[in-house]
């Protein structure tokens, strides 16, 4: 299951696992079109996916995902992807701001770790990945309720990879620039610092996922940076 799995990167990584001959459970709120062209694209490659729309900003919303997707079939793997991006500094962030991204990037990622981890599937491995931002360790001024959120998804992730253990085992990839923000530009001139002087690929986001959920035996509590380096410097 992966939320916000009909655009970007969610339809990125959600057409990885299904050339690998996974099944999905794809979650979406306002891109009903694009979740159908890509329910269509998975079929056409072998593999099963179902829909659920739902509000992750509403705890309404929250509710009817965990409840509606948790019964539709058996769920090995949760990808915590979808989130609010919002370029506000602290003296923007109004309230409403704050618990936007707040219910989103944070709540909803707890929620569905405790539905995900209520299933019984005794003696099945089962994955968690949490999609976080290089912002999670170097936070700036910049993105300020976004970076705070994927900072505290950061520690919820180390935290549940003790609690959850040893059934579910629990990671994150932590992203620097990928896909360009849709309101905003990638500033080449930070190239000039990264130590690997480029951006990621999404070849390379996908290979990762999979590795992820292929079940490697001893990793958890992971925070996986696929950011070329930018997550060193400040």
């Amino acid at each position: 299951m992966i939320t916000g799995g009909a655009r970007r990167l969610g339809r990125e990584m959600a057409l990885a696992i299904a050339r690998s001959g996974g099944n999905l459970i794809i979650h979406y709120n306002s891109s009903a079109s694009e979740a159908q062209a890509l329910k269509e694209l998975i079929i056409g490659l072998g593999s099963q996916a179902s829909l659920v729309k739902a509000d992750l900003s509403s705890e309404t919303g929250l509710r009817i995902l965990c409840e509606q997707a948790f019964s539709l079939s058996p769920v090995f793997g949760l990808i915590n992807n979808a989130s609010i991006f919002l370029n506000k500094s602290f003296p923007e962030t109004t309230l409403d701001i704050w618990q936007e991204h707040l219910q989103t990037n944070l709540t909803s990622p707890f929620l569905l770790s405790r539905f995900f981890a209520e299933q019984d599937r005794s003696g099945t491995p089962r994955q968690i990945i949490n999609i976080v931002d290089w912002r999670a360790i170097r936070p700036g001024s910049d993105h300020f309720a976004y970076t705070v959120t994927k900072a505290a998804l950061a520690a919820m992730t180390k935290s549940l990879a003790r609690s959850l253990a040893p059934e579910i085992s629990i990671n994150a990839i932590a992203l620097g620039a990928i896909l360009p923000p849709e309101t905003e530009e990638f500033n080449n001139k930070i190239l000039e610092k990264v130590p690997l002087k480029r951006w990621a690929q999404i070849e390379e986001l996908q290979n990762l996922l999979l590795y992820l959920l292929a079940n490697p035996k001893s990793l958890t509590g992971q925070i996986i940076h696929l950011d070329g380096g930018r997550h060193l410097i400040y």
